[in-house]
């Protein structure tokens, strides 16, 4: 069917689809006025490896912690004490040990008080307690008023005497003893390890104990440390270690006076351990973190793809109205790219900063010390290299009008219902119109089948709310991406049926950008109703994610090789009929497959394995040095870096699709035409990232379809030249045979 015929005898359908368009520009406006107020960021120091650096480095903490706040870094993140931390980092004296290798020494007894060896054994003990010893009357008090603030009375045993073993110890010495009593669900293992004979053979397997989380549990903050910071005027973001089973009220109780005891409220409360404080017994966090005004931090994953959801993040986050910002937490494969990818200094890791906050809506960078890219403890002590590094990020922030400061929440803002409603119809009817593009349907059929995708669009919207935003999305993302396509094809047959096949480039170049123009703002169409059903707040913070994303960019593949069918049968130059034939299911039971075919099919899944392989920030496929340093470069000269696949191939491809239609070689119409279904589904990708903001999508797509222009004239100057070539080369070959 011509284009002509398809858009009259459908009009009534796409003039309703053309109204949930208008639905979804107006969810699309709603989402960018959100957006555009989301304009600071903050940054937040990790105390513990800042002190590493100190240590590495000519200079006290005190020292570098000014020379942070001097470029306007005000606030550091503290990690609570643990007896992990205290044993391994403290100046106090204290000892934690598995009782499991405390009960390895048969007479582990004659190294303990009397009296603490009698309680215990009487009280009762196990392999996965901990056993810990303190000296020190500054340590004695930190420890056991820790302990007795977090623990229930009956899950600890302590005991404080002085001048236990003179003979061991100076008089005056004073020592506690406690034991915690732990469970195997507290119990942390070595990894899984066999014996071996001496054959070489498997003996028998070990899992060795390891450690406990009752060593990691929060006691509290460092003195010595908070003085360090507020001194300075700095504020303190403290970072508490909460594990299940040891997160009662009580604990979080403790937690708080804490806080309160040094005068903080935090600005935000980033989660460590396995929960927020006080999950064990519901709302405690939530009440203490919506009466005080605290954000709440969410923090990428390593694979800067989702949150870290520790038990209650999420009810708290949408406890407090979304009064949540996205936290980037410097993770060590970061901090080794100092002089990365050629660079002399620390320009890979401002790009990943610049990405962060301009690309997913991170709002706090906690921010850790560079590291040497050869070695795995060696800072970068050059303050120089941090200042550069952070003014060089603010200056390229400003241009897309963010600055530092406290960081900006996003106002939680809700795709009303029947909007939702509007745009899943929208999906609906356009599915409905898709058959109508490769089978000879009438008008009445499309109806029904228009009004029969009405009817479980509305039923799913009305039965499973939540699903049904997902499923809208998804559906609009493969049905416009198929729209696009047929209207690609269609065309560019039709320029191939209106142009003779002599037609010059002149003739051909106007028609070639027309069409890929066209197709791109139908996939721009297809790309607000996708982006438009998931335009809410907590899809912004990836508290919930688009799904599906590779199925989303096959389905158009498929579809453009049956379209292909319809429109052009198999290679056939004059093929009357725009529909799928009887005749084309034959040819392809009875086609006897040449090995040319053969190999096209197992160079087209390479190629679709490498493509597929590339998408996401968990490709399986590495993207090269070079490719990576051209990405910097766009980045840095443009507002937002066009896609490489859209304007170096896919759109490129489109305008050679319709000249090779022209020219009358339908085989290399398919090839171009394929490659360039892969870039009208890039279109509705870029959307499906929906924390990237609206603006860059918008760019990124324009600044693609003037480059794919240009490079497409050029490509088709190139392949023009090419066939010249080869049709010289073939009439002499001939001539001569």
């Amino acid at each position: 069917m011509a284009m002509k015929d398809f858009l009259e005898k459908n009009k009534i359908l796409l003039g309703v689809l053309a109204l949930t368009l208008i639905a979804g520009l107006v969810v699309i406006a709603q989402r960018w006025s959100v957006e555009a107020k989301n304009k600071t960021y903050d940054v937040v120091l990790d105390y513990s490896e800042l002190e590493l650096l100190a240590e590495q480095s000519d200079e006290d903490i005190s020292w570098w912690l000014e020379q942070f706040r001097d470029i306007g870094i005000t606030r550091v993140g503290l990690t609570e004490e643990s007896l992990t931390s205290l044993m391994e980092s403290s100046p106090f004296d204290v000892t934690a040990t598995m009782m499991d290798e405390v009960m390895q020494d048969a007479s582990w007894r004659s190294s303990y008080p009397d009296n603490f060896v009698q309680q215990i054994e009487q009280r009762g003990y196990d392999r996965y307690d901990v056993l810990v010893e303190v000296s020190g009357q500054e340590a004695i008090d930190f420890v056991t008023e820790a302990v007795a603030a977090r623990f229930p009375a009956d899950s600890y045993l302590q005991v404080i005497q002085p001048d236990l073993f003179s003979s061991r110890y100076p008089a005056g010495d004073e020592r506690a003893y406690i034991l915690l009593d732990g469970s195997v669900n507290d119990t942390l293992y070595e990894a899984t390890y066999s014996y071996r004979d001496t054959k070489g053979k498997g003996f028998a397997e070990r899992n060795d104990i390891a450690s406990s989380k009752l060593m990691a549990i929060s006691l509290g903050l460092m003195p010595e440390k908070v003085a360090i910071i507020q001194d300075l005027g700095m504020e303190i973001i403290p970072r508490t270690m909460s594990y299940s089973g040891h997160n009662d009220t009580q604990y979080a109780e403790a937690v708080v006076a804490g806080y309160e005891k040094y005068g903080i409220v935090p600005e935000y409360i980033i989660a460590g351990g396995e929960a927020v404080i006080g999950y064990d017994d519901g709302e405690y966090a939530l009440d203490y973190i919506r009466d005080n005004g605290i954000t709440v931090g969410l923090i990428e994953t390593n694979v800067q793809r989702e949150n870290i959801m520790q038990s209650g993040i999420e009810d708290v986050a949408r406890g407090t109205g979304l009064n949540t910002v996205r936290v980037f937490s410097v993770w060590n494969y970061i901090q080794y790219r100092y002089a990365y990818y050629g660079y002399q200094g620390a320009e890979e890791i401002e790009n990943t900063l610049f990405r962060t906050v301009v690309e997913r809506n991170i709002r706090v960078i906690y921010f850790k010390p560079i590291k040497q890219n050869k070695s795995s403890y060696a800072y970068i002590t050059d303050m120089e290299v941090y200042r550069d590094m952070f003014d060089s990020l603010n200056d390229r922030l400003a241009r897309h009008g963010i600055s530092m400061g406290r960081a900006s929440v996003m106002e939680d803002y809700q795709v009303a219902r029947p909007m939702l409603l509007a745009l899943g119809l929208g999906a609906g009817i356009g599915g409905a119109l898709l058959p109508g593009t490769v089978l000879p349907m009438k008008k009445k059929w499309t109806l029904l089948l228009a009004g029969a995708a009405a009817v479980c669009v509305t039923g799913a919207w009305a039965v499973m709310p939540n699903t049904f935003r997902l499923l809208a999305s998804f559906a609009s993302a493969v049905v416009f991406a198929c729209l696009a396509a047929a209207f690609s094809l269609q065309a560019a047959k039709r320029a191939g049926q209106t142009l003779p096949a002599r037609s010059s480039l002149g003739r051909i170049l106007p028609v070639s950008i027309g069409v890929l123009v066209i197709a791109v703002l139908l996939s721009l169409a297809g790309a607000v109703m996708t982006a438009a059903p998931l335009s809410s707040t907590d899809y912004m913070l990836e508290l919930g994610i688009f799904r599906g994303v590779k199925a989303a960019q096959l389905l158009p593949l498929a579809f453009f090789c049956l379209l292909f069918v319809a429109y052009y049968g198999f290679f056939e130059k004059n093929r009357a009929a725009n529909h799928l034939q009887i005749k084309d299911i034959v040819s392809a039971l009875r086609w006897t497959i040449p090995v040319w075919a053969i190999v096209l099919v197992g160079i087209a899944g390479l190629a679709g394995y490498y493509y597929l392989a590339r998408t996401g920030n968990e490709a399986d496929v590495p993207i090269s040095t070079l490719e990576l340093l051209a990405r910097n470069v766009l980045e840095e000269v443009f507002l937002a870096r066009p896609r490489t696949k859209e304007f170096l191939v896919a759109f490129p491809a489109i305008m050679l699709a319709v000249y090779c239609a022209v020219k009358r070689m339908p085989f290399w119409t398919a090839v171009f035409g394929l490659a360039g279904t892969i870039g009208l589904t890039s279109v509705c990708n870029t959307f499906m990232h929906i924390r990237t903001p609206l603006y860059l999508g918008f760019i990124r797509t324009a600044l693609s379809l003037v480059f794919g222009i240009v490079l497409g004239c050029v490509y088709m100057v190139c392949f023009d030249l090419l066939c010249q070539l080869w049709n010289k080369v073939l009439k002499k070959y001939v001539e001569a045979e």
